[in-house]
């Protein structure tokens, strides 16, 4: 049993917010960690609105089917991020990027053909920009729990990634040859089945 003036000295500690190891949370989290929490809870709110959208106005099956998969996958993934993002204290946002609700409202306007294959185009370049800040978490992240969270996305991403690939061979959509993590313009363009040019938001990730 602790004599009573080290006990005093121990709750002292505690109400200054120094207490021993094991008390209390030891350090805040990085920048890293909150950055890519924050990111990654951009993207499962943006993924589960595109997958409700190519539900509703996809005119492929596959499109539709995999509509439904991330949704469902991606709310499931946001329910550990918000749970983790909670435990380390950080704040989350309540909505997707201006430049993920940008591309929203462009495939609102779409139908049948234009929006699944818009639709496909602009999952495979989020989805690598998802991949990316993922892995970049998984390699310089400093806190265990927010690593586990990238570690246990990446897979499911990277399968999203490939029926993606499936989907856009199917239905004659471009796949980037190299992706890159960083979308310099607020805009990209996709190929519309008629070989012509149309602008198309890029999901980018902030």
């Amino acid at each position: 049993m602790l004599p009573v003036k080290r006990l005093a000295a121990v709750a002292g500690l505690v109400v200054l917010g120094l207490a021993p190891s094991g008390a209390a949370r030891a350090a805040a989290p990085s920048a890293q960690d909150t950055q890519f929490l924050q990111s990654i809870h951009r993207v499962n709110l943006s993924e589960v609105s595109a997958g409700k959208l190519a539900q509703q106005k996809g005119a492929n099956q596959q499109v539709k089917d995999l509509g439904k998969r991330f949704s469902t996958d991606h709310a499931k993934l946001d329910q550990t991020v918000q749970s983790t993002a909670s435990s380390v204290g950080v704040t989350l946002p309540d909505r997707p990027s201006a430049d993920q609700q940008a591309v929203l409202n462009h495939l609102k306007g779409l139908d049948n053909t234009a929006f699944d294959t818009q639709w496909i185009s602009v999952q495979l370049i989020a989805h690598q920009q998802a991949i990316d800040v993922t892995e970049t978490e998984i390699s310089q992240g400093s806190d265990p729990t927010v690593k586990q969270v990238a570690q246990n996305a990446l897979p499911m991403l990277q399968d999203h990634y490939r029926a993606l690939v499936a989907a856009a061979r199917t239905l004659g959509v471009p796949i980037p040859e190299t992706p890159s993590p960083q979308i310099p313009s607020p805009s990209g363009t996709a190929p519309s089945p008629s070989g012509t040019t149309t602008e198309v938001p890029t999901p980018a990730i902030s």
